[in-house]
């Protein structure tokens, strides 16, 4: 079987490659052991010992080793623009692929399928997957030795009948950190228990079984009224760009599909959208207004209110009142993770990892700061940017371009690179903003600033701007092609209601 020996001959090349390593610090190691560590039952004590402890510092005559903390916009943009006949690249996320976040909330409700949000690292940057330097590890890490430019690692498991998590360690020339951010809590109680956030695929995956599960059980006989409409009662909390476009969303889910195929429980359903200021708060007055009519109109309710308590079917509101609730989704804005607040850097203003104007670390050497985890330090004399993902993308192209003039010009090495001239530094310029609030209406904003002049404008051309600018956004021309399919197949013949 010619493929099976062209496999094997691969695997043997590509260990032979990278894990006869001479160095003192990671020792040499059997790699095909390692491997039939990872499919053994009853791993023995041998098999333990036989795995590799990580990549050890590239050797004379190995391309230098650019090391990616995450995979979300900047990161995968970064691994997109870097020359890898420069570099090697080793990403370390725990999880295997970029989402399109601005789709993320038509996969709720069936508009799109979850695989239309969801691009494979391995295709945006193929060397990932062929070269033999390079790797995707699904990991987390877990440190940083900026000393002796290393980072442990511990991979990430799923289940409860499946391996225990293992540490390893990678050398780095250059270290990427860009693993974006979590979302806030506030510290309100039973907000992590309770409500489901809106910023994974598996996010989106949870919010539509809940949905659908909740219709189905409000069918059942014998529900009371007062039960029905706490389980078809939605409740989003937080009224930015997420909690507004997944409440367009929900009510054009419940217009079109719900009135149709759940008829008998389509009056109990509710949607209610809880911001404790305006909704929309970056986007012109008149679009907010524009939002507000048109939700209303949509049979959204909005409510201003601050969350003080989240309880297993209900949540307190600073004035005391109780809201029931079969389904609550939380997307009041992000801040920085525990990982990013541990490291031992200086921090910007909101501790995020302090960058300077070309988004290198400069407390440590050969350390880069990407996306929603960076932000400019006060020395710098600039605002930190917003948590968007234009300004991720935006950094990490520039900074694939500034990692590859390092490299063109010797100082891809680590340690080496630093008296060389790096260039214009890195400057945001804001392309505008974009959000759609159902029944084909949306918001387009292209000011830079709220302060500033610019087009905006709001209803059905907007709407077509929208779907527009993001089906040419979307990574790959594959992913375009499932939105696009996706997007005709749910006009044509309703959203996908099915409980999978």
């Amino acid at each position: 079987m010619a493929w099976f020996r062209n496999l094997k001959q691969l695997s043997s090349t590509k260990a032979s490659l990278r894990f006869t390593n001479p160095h003192p610090f990671f020792p040499s190691t059997a790699p095909f052991a390692f491997l039939l560590s990872h499919f053994s039952s009853q791993a023995s004590s041998d098999a333990v010992v036989a795995r590799p402890p990580g990549l050890g510092p590239t050797a004379e005559g190995e391309k230098p080793r650019v090391v990616v903390l995450g995979s979300g916009w900047a990161g995968c943009r970064l691994m997109k623009g870097l020359d890898t006949s420069i570099y090697d690249v080793v990403c370390v996320s725990p999880r295997n692929h970029m989402v399109f976040t601005p789709l993320l909330a038509s996969t709720c409700v069936g508009t799109l399928e979850f695989r239309s949000v969801a691009e494979p690292i391995g295709r945006i940057q193929p060397s990932i997957s062929r070269e033999p330097g390079s790797y995707f590890f699904l990991a987390n890490c877990t440190g940083v030795n900026t000393d002796e430019h290393v980072v442990q690692c511990e991979t990430v498991t799923d289940g409860l009948n499946t391996l225990e998590p293992w540490r390893f360690k990678l050398s780095y020339d250059k270290l990427i950190i860009a693993l974006g951010s979590q979302p806030l809590t506030f510290g309100i109680h039973g907000v992590k228990e309770h409500a489901i956030f809106l910023r994974e695929v598996y996010h989106a995956q949870e919010i539509r079984r809940k949905l659908l599960l909740n219709l189905m059980l409000s069918d059942v006989p014998g529900i009371s009224e007062e039960e029905k409409r706490r389980l078809l009662h939605c409740v989003v909390v937080g009224g930015g760009p997420t909690g507004v476009e997944f409440s367009g969303e929900l009510s054009d889910f419940i217009i079109k599909d719900v009135t149709q195929r759940y008829a008998h429980v389509k009056d109990y359903i509710q949607v209610t959208l809880i911001e404790a200021n305006e909704i929309l708060s970056s986007f012109d007055d008149r679009l907010r207004h524009y939002a507000t009519k048109q939700l209303t109109k949509s049979g959204v309710q909005l409510v201003r209110g601050i969350v003080k308590d989240v309880k297993p079917q209900s949540i307190i509101l600073n004035d005391g009142s109780e809201v029931p609730y079969g389904l609550l989704v939380w997307s009041t804005g992000v801040g920085p993770s525990p990982f990013v607040n541990s490291l031992d850097v200086p921090k910007s203003p909101g501790g995020r990892i302090g960058i300077d104007e070309w988004l290198r670390v400069p407390s440590v050497e050969d350390v880069f700061a990407i996306g929603d985890c960076s932000g400019f330090l006060e020395s710098t004399g600039k605002q930190v940017l917003p948590a968007l993902a234009q300004v991720a993308e935006r950094q990490g192209k520039y900074l694939a371009a500034l990692m590859n003039k390092i490299g063109k010009e010797g100082g891809a090495r680590a340690g080496s690179g630093k008296d060389l001239e790096l260039g214009a530094p890195f400057v945001y310029k804001h392309l505008g903003s974009m959000a759609t609030i159902g029944r084909y209406k949306a918001l387009v904003d292209l000011r830079q600033s709220k302060e500033s002049k610019g087009l905006s404008m709001a209803g059905f051309i907007s709407w077509f701007v929208w779907r527009s600018a993001y089906l040419t956004r979307v990574i790959s021309w594959r992913n375009r092609l499932y939105v696009a399919v996706n997007w005709a197949t749910t006009f044509i013949f309703g959203r996908d209601i099915s409980r999978i």
